[in-house]
């Protein structure tokens, strides 16, 4: 599948919760969307239907695609620890989520075209890769030419984003990655065990 560029409240209603922040739309219809959507009598879900649902979530949270969510779930697998608090730590440290956690967007999509676009760089050096992983002690910033576009200093204004994993400096309108975050840090509501046990079939 191509990624997703619809309606975010959709897919907010099919998981029945806000997977992409406050959505007042959402608050108006949190039933499954659809004609029958409101009066649909809750069938009988399967295991593996619970697992997938788990999984396309954060498929979807995340902005990931299958074959690249299964190589990280594949790293996560081989290092050391928990596999799904690993699942969870390699697509935090992701440059684009970092790039939304430090505030320098407002949601991941628009995290994911600043970066794409050019306007992040990674220890000085230009990158333009989403999906790149970060490791600790590299430091994120808005390149020097793009720190007068306006929707990076409109969403550096109203930054609120505060993480213990982050560290903010915003004279130079650059973050450092200090680590991967731990499990309790990640304040989104994801049953990783039940994406452990679906890739474990």
């Amino acid at each position: 599948m191509a990624r997703y560029i619809g309606p975010k409240t959709r897919i907010s209603r099919k998981f029945r919760e806000p997977i992409y922040g406050p959505d007042k739309n959402f608050d108006k219809r949190s039933y499954p969307p659809g004609q029958h959507g409101q009066n649909k009598k809750r069938a009988k879900v399967s295991e593996y239907a619970v697992q997938l649902m788990e999984k396309q979530k954060v498929k979807y949270m995340y902005g990931i695609l299958e074959r690249q969510f299964a190589k990280i779930f594949d790293r996560a697998s081989r290092m050391d620890g928990i596999t799904g608090e690993n699942l969870l730590k390699l697509v935090e440290s992701r440059l684009d989520n970092v790039v939304y956690r430090l505030g320098l967007a407002p949601t991941r999509s628009a995290a994911r075209q600043l970066v794409g676009h050019r306007h992040i760089t990674v220890n000085g050096e230009l990158v333009n890769i989403p999906s790149y992983i970060l490791r600790a002690g590299d430091v994120v910033a808005v390149r020097e030419k793009s720190k007068s576009v306006s929707t990076i200093s409109e969403a550096v204004a109203s930054r609120t984003n505060k993480y213990a994993w982050l560290e903010w400096d915003g004279s130079k309108m650059a973050g450092k990655f200090l680590n991967a975050p731990a499990r309790e840090e990640i304040t989104e509501n994801i049953k990783e065990q039940l994406i452990v046990e679906l890739y474990s079939k």
